[in-house]
């Protein structure tokens, strides 16, 4: 592994209960990054919670001892998506810093794209908007419903068009003004709350957003519920 100062570009790949597709989309990664002559690290977050059936950790770590790049942070479960992103975020140490899920419905090669324009285009933060969706009628209507709540809430003269895509890309010193503290589904949202707060310099682009064959989606009424309920938490508090 490289010193923390030599890291160029750090990836943090969620990647709960991807054991069907996590070792094809971790190596399709890092063949993207290659391309990009640059030193660095994918952070791949396996934390757990104790059902024998799921493999993803055991995949990881054999993967891991192939590649120097790579780190795998492992915890029993303290939390939701969000207490797995924040734990991969502030383990990172690259001048630049990427998120991105690892059940493969966004596709590798946009860590690229999002690198090179906060890179060239002096960006604070890039994140992607999902502008082709093949999830379903419903998550898209959701999607769309939120996004609209989200823009009248806190920012209706900037179009975030899309606050739960991924990847995000920020600079190292940009993740360094954000105080995350969601631990469930709201950390996207969370993110971009605060980096509108501080006049972060915003860009998003186009990507594409695949259906998940391996598995149902983790996103149910328990979690519509939390978007909703956080939503006017952070907006009237």
């Amino acid at each position: 592994m490289y010193s923390n100062s030599e890291v160029e570009l750090s990836v943090v790949v969620l990647c709960y209960r991807s054991e069907s597709i996590i070792e094809q989309f971790v190596l399709q990664l890092i063949n993207e990054i290659k391309e990009l002559d640059i030193t660095f690290e994918l952070v791949l977050v396996a934390n757990y919670d104790n059902d024998p059936a799921d493999n993803t950790l055991f995949l990881l770590r054999e993967i891991a001892s192939r590649f120097k790049e790579i780190v795998v942070l492992a915890s029993e479960k303290k939390g939701g998506m969000g207490w797995d992103m924040r734990s991969g975020l502030s383990a990172a140490s690259g001048r630049y810093i990427a998120v991105i899920d690892g059940d493969a419905q966004m596709p590798a090669s946009d860590i690229p794209v999002v690198y090179r324009l906060i890179k060239m285009g002096g960006y604070d933060l890039v994140k992607t908007y999902r502008s082709k969706r093949y999830d379903g009628l419903f998550r898209i209507v959701l999607s769309s419903v939120y996004n609209f709540m989200f823009r009248l809430f806190f920012q209706p003269d900037f179009p975030v068009r899309d606050v739960n895509s991924k990847p995000k890309i920020f600079t190292k010193e940009a993740y360094s003004r954000l105080n995350l503290k969601s631990n469930d589904w709201f950390t996207d949202a969370e993110i971009m709350i605060q980096a509108l707060k501080h006049n972060l310099k915003i860009i998003e682009v186009s990507t594409v957003f695949y259906k998940n064959e391996r598995r149902g989606s983790f996103v149910g009424i328990k979690t519509i519920l939390e978007f909703v309920f956080n939503l006017f938490k952070y907006r009237f508090k």
